[in-house]
């Protein structure tokens, strides 16, 4: 049986990264469309502050914490390939340790950051990250079962 590539390997390799950034920011846009109500409100209000930091900044974040978010994906990646299930349905079932994966990178990077906009803007939506992380965890796992078969 061949090597599995892991996650990061296949996501970040030259060939498909460009697209796999250009898809990552795609879905964060589309998932910020999609929220309604007050909750919806300051999503996107938090989200156009922190597109105003600077021309691409949401692209650079991406491109930055690709290869962290591919590492921490990576086990559940394997265990989806593993047991045989689609990446899309396993990510799905999974969407509450997928969700914790990425808020532990995103937790860490915060908290370190020297942009006040960013790091108000973070603070101010993170007690509902988990719950809006995981209504994207489907596309996500989309994305990963398109760039990563």
């Amino acid at each position: 049986m061949p090597l599995r590539m892991s996650l990061l390997d296949t996501l970040t390799d030259e060939a498909r990264k460009t697209q796999v950034i250009q898809d990552c920011c795609t879905l964060i846009d589309s998932e910020v469309a999609d929220k309604k109500g007050l909750g919806g409100m300051a999503i996107k209000a938090g989200y156009k502050a922190v597109q105003g930091v600077k021309p691409g900044f949401v692209r650079n974040v991406v491109h930055d914490l690709l290869p962290d978010f591919a590492t921490a994906l990576d086990p559940i990646h394997a265990e989806a390939k593993q047991q045989g299930q689609p990446v899309a349905g396993y990510f799905r079932d999974q969407s509450g340790r997928v969700a914790e994966a990425l808020l532990g990178i995103t937790d860490a990077k915060a908290e370190h950051a020297s942009n006040g906009v960013v790091k108000g803007a973070y603070k101010k939506l993170r007690p509902t990250a988990k719950k809006n992380v995981e209504s994207a965890v489907p596309r996500l796992g989309q994305l990963i079962e398109t760039h990563a078969p």
